[in-house]
């Protein structure tokens, strides 16, 4: 079997197992690997090919894991989505709120409402923001 075959196995297999791990440490070893790889495939010595996944291996890890995993870590903090994307949003009342029904839209979505304080009111047409959701209910108030 070609030593190049051998690498790209190699680098499948840490690919393989990054999936199982997700510590970004596999994925830079098959870069290495396909350093590797790229040095069998011009003809060098299987020394060089070794030099090649090490110093490939260690850039990687050096370089590149620290951008990737702060660049994921960023997201994962900044990121809202579902319903927690909605709070603070201001709606439109579509029929009259209370705390007990009611109903507004934010922008082509037609929510049920109600209001967290008793006695508040909005009238049709007015302006309100989420303050909180649970379930289908959107919890509203004043702007």
């Amino acid at each position: 079997m070609p030593a190049w075959l051998l690498w790209l196995i190699a680098a499948g297999v840490f690919a393989g197992g990054e999936v199982a791990s997700l510590d970004l440490v596999l994925l830079m070893f098959a870069g290495g690997a396909l350093g590797g790889m790229t040095v069998a495939l011009v003809g060098g010595p299987v020394v060089l090919q070794l030099v090649a996944f090490v110093v490939v291996s260690a850039a990687l890890l050096a370089v590149v894991r620290p951008i990737a995993k702060r660049h994921l870590l960023e997201r994962t903090e900044e990121q809202l989505d579902g319903v927690a994307a909605l709070v603070g949003r201001t709606a439109v009342v579509s029929e009259r709120v209370d705390n007990e029904s009611g109903h507004v839209r934010m922008g082509h979505d037609e929510w049920s409402a109600r209001t967290l304080l008793d006695g508040e009111v909005h009238e049709v047409g007015a302006e309100v923001r989420i303050v909180q959701i649970e379930g289908p209910i959107a919890y509203v108030g004043d702007i």
